[in-house]
């Protein structure tokens, strides 16, 4: 497999379209995929390992001879965590590399700047990001996302909270897509189960202190805080609460609680975080080949989307029978059957739809099913507790 696009390719620009386009059926031209992940910025601890687990399943597909008798070409793509890098990535992969699949957006910001190019060049967008904005623009339908959106999140976590004693909320947010939507979904979550929030203050996350947040956050007396931050600033905001005497609870968002943040901070500031994430389907041989790319390390709920995005590409090129964009689009939802023979690969799915079955997959990160608007349906969480410098599972639910 390579990253880079083919010679042959780029002279291929310089011809007239019909003619490159019987040259290119003639000549099998590869399926051209394109990921597009943080391997810098906020999300850098995360887009090399959705990377290598994208490229792992390429490899495997190719090995097995391609779908509909075709290599695929991965490209990849350094979004920098950042909107304006995204948009520049996102437009090589389009404009240059000819992909049909833009795989692996994180941040919301990044998802949102590059899904109306996707739109409209017909290119099938698979993120893991959450804000619920993004399936809530006009993407007529090139949109799968697999990471649950602000609403099922923030209800899950209202509902943990509450059921974990807490009562006054304070939110302190980053600046994100997700923020405001977020503290309404919460509060709401809270109040169906006897509990409340106090107040919310959203920051630049490009500060280097945020102590006059903090000052207003304790004018409130929370019992509980809910951290809606990236890893960055959150290494900055649990020092300054350790240096204020916040003795109360500390919620936030997995991404944010990695092994980077645990290692920035002595053991005595992170103790007692609790964080969540959707959790993986820990039982599927998906997981367990995902695990293993990684190096037998547990893997991160975004890696194993990942995962599935590759799979569901390729297994819909393979149930259209050809190979676009729109064919995704117009399959996707398709190789999901629940009446169909379930299967946790690509290679597996392939064999099967090779023969005329219909298929149910089901990856690594759990069922693949998805609403009209492109949302995943529902999906378990995890919780962990930051313990002596290291995550401690409490509980999948």
């Amino acid at each position: 497999m390579t990253l880079r696009t083919s010679r042959r390719a780029t002279l291929l620009g310089g011809l007239s379209l019909p003619f490159v386009s019987r040259l290119a059926r003639a000549a099998g031209e590869p399926v051209r995929l394109g990921t597009l992940c943080p391997l810098t910025g906020a999300g850098g601890s995360y887009g090399p390992a959705m990377v290598k687990v994208a490229k792992t399943i390429v490899d495997e597909v190719n090995a097995a001879g391609g779908v509909l008798g075709r290599q695929i070409l991965l490209t990849g793509e350094d979004d920098q965590t950042n909107p304006d890098a995204g948009v520049r990535a996102a437009r090589k992969l389009i404009d240059v590399d000819k992909v049909d699949a833009v795989i692996g957006t994180w941040a919301s910001s990044v998802t949102t700047a590059v899904a109306p190019l996707c739109w409209e060049n017909k290119v099938m967008l698979f993120t893991v990001s959450g804000a619920d904005s993004i399936t809530q623009m006009p993407h007529k339908g090139f949109i799968i996302r697999t990471q649950p959106n602000t609403h099922l999140q923030g209800t899950r976590a209202g509902e943990y909270l509450a059921a974990h004693g807490s009562k006054k909320v304070f939110s302190l947010a980053a600046q994100t897509p997700f923020a405001v939507d977020g503290y309404k979904v919460l509060t709401e979550a809270l109040k169906a189960h006897g509990a409340d929030t106090v107040g919310q203050v959203i920051y630049d996350q490009a500060k280097t202190t945020f102590r006059t947040e903090i000052d207003e956050m304790l004018k409130a007396k929370p019992d509980s805080l809910y951290l809606n931050s990236y890893q960055p600033d959150l290494a900055v905001l649990l020092r300054e609460l350790f240096r204020a005497g916040y003795e109360g609870k500390k919620f936030t968002y997995g991404y944010a609680a990695n092994a980077k943040l645990l290692g920035s901070v002595p053991a005595n500031v992170s103790d007692g975080l609790v964080a969540f994430a959707p959790s993986p389907d820990v039982g599927s041989p998906a997981y367990a080949k995902v695990k293993a790319i990684l190096g037998g390390a547990e893997p991160d709920p975004y890696s194993c989307q990942v995962h599935d995005h590759v799979s569901l590409a390729v297994l819909a090129i393979a149930k259209a029978g050809a190979v676009s964009g729109q064919a995704i689009h117009d399959n996707v939802r398709g190789v999901g059957d629940p009446a169909g023979t379930k299967v946790t690969s690509a290679v597996e799915g392939l064999k099967l739809l090779a023969a005329g079955k219909a298929i149910n997959y089901e990856g690594a990160s759990g069922p693949c099913k998805f609403t009209p608007t492109g949302d995943i349906s529902n999906c378990k969480f995890r919780f962990d507790v930051a313990e002596k410098g290291k995550m401690k599972l409490l509980e999948i639910s």
